[in-house]
């Protein structure tokens, strides 16, 4: 049976409508976190001139083939094993990145990972397009992120809505500059860097 999260069932129009500004151009894409594979079941059949590389941890492979196989697109390609503190990574080399919810899930050193990583597969003028919930100025940008960040830390306190600042200061570590900070439906974002 595959597994299916609502969230990417609400989210994916929106999300689509903002990738529709990056991905055109682009050839091979790294989806980090694909989580159930919904998400990228729905964007690369709308892509289909852009290699979608799916990865996760490997206990979410089952679910992400089971999407994967029952799609099958020529353009879709399995999960790589991929835990973002883990190093190296595998050997990879893109022109845009995307993933979606995972920032907030991710332990701090996890986040910090994920962008250092991000910078060393991008190539110069690929784009990461992170979507979530984030805080600026060490604000909740809604009393509903402001609920759900307690929830979150009250799950795993590692956990939480991440501060946009401190996004975009691993960003610039990693060689990347924010493009554009798009709002999106259900107090979400989504933050697009370019590399170089």
């Amino acid at each position: 049976m595959k597994p299916f999260a609502e969230s990417c069932e609400q989210n994916k129009h929106a999300i689509l409508d903002v990738l529709q500004d990056y991905l055109p151009a682009r050839r091979r894409l790294l989806e980090i976190g694909s989580g159930t594979g919904q998400h990228a079941v729905f964007f690369a059949a709308r892509f289909p001139h852009l290699h979608w590389q799916t990865s996760d941890r490997v206990e979410n492979h089952a679910g992400i083939r089971a999407w994967l196989e029952e799609a099958a697109l020529p353009n879709l390609a399995p999960p790589l094993a991929l835990d973002v503190t883990d190093s190296p990574w595998p050997p990879l080399s893109v022109d845009a990145v995307f993933s979606a919810n995972t920032a907030h899930i991710m332990p701090w050193e996890a986040v910090a990972a994920m962008f250092a990583g991000v910078g060393r597969v991008l190539e110069d003028g690929g784009v990461f397009c992170l979507y979530g919930p984030f805080n600026y100025d060490g604000r909740y940008s809604a009393e509903s992120n402001r609920r759900f960040d307690a929830w979150l830390r009250q799950q795993d306190p590692r956990q939480g809505v991440r501060d946009f600042e401190a996004l975009d200061a691993l960003a610039r570590e990693a060689g990347m500059a924010l493009l554009r900070d798009h709002p999106m439906p259900a107090d979400n974002r989504t933050l697009v860097w370019r590399k170089g």
